[in-house]
C-alpha cells in the first residue's frame, strides 16, 4: 500500500480518537451540570421543608395556647367548640317568650278639667281577613305563637336569658333541652360558666347526663360566683351520686330532680347530706324529688338528714313509692323526737363550748411587752428566775425618783389591774348590749338582730379609722346565724332526751303514693303537736303551712284527710275564705 493511502488512513484516525474524546468531555461535563443541579433542587427542597416544619410547629403552639374565657358566652362557646374540631356547633340564641301585652294610653277626664293619661293593658287583638266564598270576615290565627320547621325546633341549640340583650355578657340563665350533653361538651361549660358573674340558674332537661358528667357538673357549680337554681329533670344515672350536688362547697338553693329515676340508694345519699350531727346542709331551700322511685328507705333517711337541718323550706315527694313506714318516720321528725347517743354527745360538746367560749382562743400576749423598760420574755427555768431576783436592781427612773424595786412593782401591778377593771367593765357592757338584741325566728336571725349586727360592723370600722384596734386584734363576730337545734330545750322522759321537731318546713308534697291511714294519722298527729305548739312559741318557726297528701291510698272523703284539711287550710297562704254573707233579719 502506498504511503499516502496509510497516512491518510491515519490522519482520519487520529482525527475520531480526538473528536470522540472532545464528546466524552462534554458528556462529563453535562452530567456535571446535571448532578449540580439535582443537588441544587435538593438543597432548595430542604429549605423549604424546613420553613414549612417551622410555620407548622408555630401554628401548632398558637393552637395550644389555652384559651382564655371573658364572660361573653356566645363568643368563648364557639371558640372552645371550634378548638375542639366539632363538627356542628350549637346556637346560643335567646329563650323564646310569649309576647307582652300591649300597653295602650287612655285619656279620662280629671278634676281639675285637665286631661290625665292612664295606662290600660290589652291583649293584641286578631286580625280579620275577609273569606274569598262569602264574604264574610274570618278571624286571622292568633299572634301568641310562632311556628318553626320540625327539624329547625328540634335542632340542638343554647338558650339562654340576658339582664340586657345589648350586652352580652349579661346572662343569666342557660336551658338545654332535648340533645345529650357529653363530656367534651361539658369540659366546654366547665371553662365558659365559672367567668359569667350573672349566671344564676341552669337547666339541663332530658340532656343525657351520666357519673362523669354529672361529677363535673358538681365541680363546675362551686365555681359559679352567683349560680343559685339548678334543674336537672329526665337525667338518670347509674350510681345515683345526685348528692355531689348539695354538698357544703355547693351553693346551690334550688334543686329540681324529677323523672330521674333516683332509687333508695341515692336518696339515702340525699338525705346524709341534708344533715347529721356534725355537719347539716345551710344553702339548700327547695328540693323536688317528684316522679321518682323512693321507697319507705329513702324516706327514712331524708327524715333522718332533717331532723337537725333547719334550712330547707319546701320538700316535694310527689309520685313516688312511699309507704306508711316512712311517713311514720318523717311525722315524728316533724313533732318531737329523741336524740340519739351520738346527738347526745355532739350536744354535750356544744353546751361545753358555749359556757366557756374563750377555751380554744389563744393566750393573751406577756404583759412584760408593754414595759418600757425592759423587752418581754419568758424564763423557762426557776434556777435562771431566782439568779435574777438575786441578780435584779431598780431601774434608773427608780434611782432617781428615790425609789425601789418593790415600790415599782407595786405601781406596775396598780396598772395593770386598772386596765383589767377597765377592760372588764367594756366587755359587761357589750354582753349587755347583745343580750338586748332580738332573738332567733325559725332557724334565722330576726330583722333586730340583723339591724344590731351591722351596726355593730359600722363601729368596729369608725374605731379602725380612729386609730383603734386593727381588724387582726379584735374578737371576732359569732359566724353563725342560726342556733343549733342540739341546743334547745329538752325534756327527759323515760330515760330519754326528748326535743321539738322540724318546724322551719313549710311545705309538704307526699300526694301520688302509697300510704294508707296509719301514715295520715301519724301526719295528723304531728300536725296537732305543731300548732299547741307554735301557738306557745313562734320564735322557732311556724312548721308546716302547706300539706299535699292527696291520691294516696285514701279516698278523698275519708275523716283522717278532713281533719288534716281542717287544720291546714287556715295556714295555708294561698288560701282565700270565701266572703261572708250578711245575715239578714226577717221580719
Amino acid at each position: 500500500m502506498p504511503r499516502s493511502i496509510r497516512s491518510a488512513r491515519s490522519n482520519s484516525i487520529c482525527s475520531v480518537t480526538s473528536e470522540s474524546g472532545r464528546g466524552a468531555k462534554l458528556d462529563e461535563l453535562l452530567a456535571s451540570r446535571v448532578k449540580m443541579g439535582k443537588k441544587v433542587e435538593k438543597g432548595l427542597n430542604k429549605e423549604k421543608n424546613q420553613s414549612a416544619t417551622s410555620q407548622d410547629e408555630l401554628d401548632s403552639n398558637k393552637a395550644l395556647e389555652p384559651h382564655v374565657c371573658t364572660g361573653n358566652f356566645s363568643a368563648d362557646f364557639s371558640e372552645l367548640c371550634r378548638r375542639n374540631n366539632m363538627t356542628f356547633i350549637p346556637p346560643v340564641i335567646m329563650r323564646p317568650r310569649p309576647p307582652a301585652p300591649v300597653v295602650q294610653q287612655e285619656v279620662s277626664p280629671a278634676k281639675g278639667g285637665k286631661d290625665k293619661g292612664k295606662p290600660s293593658v290589652t291583649q293584641p287583638e286578631p286580625e280579620q281577613e275577609e273569606n274569598a266564598e262569602d264574604g264574610e270576615p274570618v278571624d286571622a290565627p292568633p299572634k301568641t305563637f310562632t311556628t318553626k320547621d320540625k327539624f329547625e325546633y328540634f335542632k340542638p341549640s343554647i338558650q339562654v336569658e340576658m339582664d340586657n340583650q345589648d350586652k352580652p355578657d349579661t346572662v343569666n340563665e342557660i336551658f338545654i333541652r332535648g340533645w345529650k350533653v357529653d363530656t367534651v361538651m361539658m369540659d366546654i361549660f366547665k371553662q365558659c360558666w365559672p367567668t359569667m358573674e350573672k349566671l344564676h340558674s341552669i337547666n339541663l332537661w332530658n340532656t343525657g347526663l351520666n357519673d362523669d358528667t354529672l361529677h363535673t357538673l358538681s365541680t363546675i357549680l362551686p365555681q359559679c360566683p352567683n349560680i343559685k337554681n339548678v334543674t336537672l329533670d329526665g337525667n338518670a344515672t347509674e350510681k345515683e351520686d345526685w348528692f355531689e350536688l348539695i354538698t357544703e362547697e355547693s351553693p346551690v338553693q334550688n334543686l329540681s330532680l324529677r323523672h330521674c329515676g333516683i332509687t333508695n340508694k341515692g336518696a339515702k345519699m340525699i338525705g346524709r347530706c341534708l344533715g347529721s350531727a356534725k355537719r347539716a346542709n345551710t344553702k339548700l331551700l327547695t328540693l323536688n324529688l317528684s316522679n321518682n322511685k323512693i321507697g319507705e328507705e329513702g324516706l327514712e333517711e331524708i327524715a333522718q338528714g332533717l331532723r337537725l337541718n333547719r334550712t330547707l323550706l319546701s320538700l316535694s315527694l310527689a309520685s313516688n313509692e312511699i309507704r306508711d313506714k316512712g311517713v311514720v318516720k318523717l311525722s315524728e321528725v316533724l313533732s318531737r323526737f329523741p336524740l340519739t347517743h351520738e346527738e347526745v354527745v355532739e350536744r354535750r360538746k356544744l353546751m361545753s363550748d358555749r359556757s366557756s367560749p374563750d377555751r380554744n382562743k389563744s393566750p393573751p400576749l406577756s404583759r412584760r411587752a408593754d414595759s418600757k423598760d425592759r423587752p418581754g420574755s419568758v424564763r423557762s427555768s426557776t434556777h435562771q428566775d431566782k439568779g435574777g431576783k438575786k441578780n435584779e436592781k431598780p431601774s434608773a427612773k427608780a434611782k432617781k425618783d428615790g425609789k425601789g424595786g418593790k415600790e415599782e412593782k407595786e405601781e406596775k401591778h396598780e396598772k395593770t389591774k386598772g386596765k383589767k377593771e377597765k377592760e372588764d367593765k367594756a366587755g359587761a357592757k357589750k354582753e349587755t348590749k347583745g343580750k338586748g338584741v332580738g332573738a332567733n325566728v325559725g332557724g334565722r336571725s330576726s330583722g333586730a338582730s340583723l339591724a344590731a349586727d351591722a351596726k355593730g360592723k359600722g363601729n368596729k370600722t369608725k374605731g379602725k379609722e380612729k386609730g383603734g384596734k386593727p381588724a387582726q386584734e379584735q374578737e371576732p363576730a359569732d359566724s353563725q346565724d342560726f342556733i343549733n337545734p342540739l341546743l334547745e330545750g329538752a325534756d327527759y322522759i323515760d330515760g330519754r332526751l326528748w326535743v321539738a321537731g322540724n318546724r322551719v318546713l313549710i311545705n309538704l308534697n307526699l300526694s301520688r303514693n302509697e300510704i294508707g291511714e296509719t301514715g295520715l294519722e301519724a301526719l295528723l298527729k304531728a300536725m296537732q303537736y305543731q300548732t299547741t305548739l307554735c301557738m306557745e312559741n313562734k320564735s322557732s318557726g311556724t312548721g308546716l303551712m302547706r300539706l299535699l297528701v292527696g291520691k294516696n291510698k285514701v279516698r278523698s272523703s275519708h275523716e283522717l284527710l278532713q281533719k288534716i284539711t281542717d287544720i291546714m287550710l287556715p295556714k295555708d297562704p294561698f288560701y282565700k275564705p270565701p266572703p261572708q254573707t250578711p245575715e239578714v233579719n226577717e221580719a
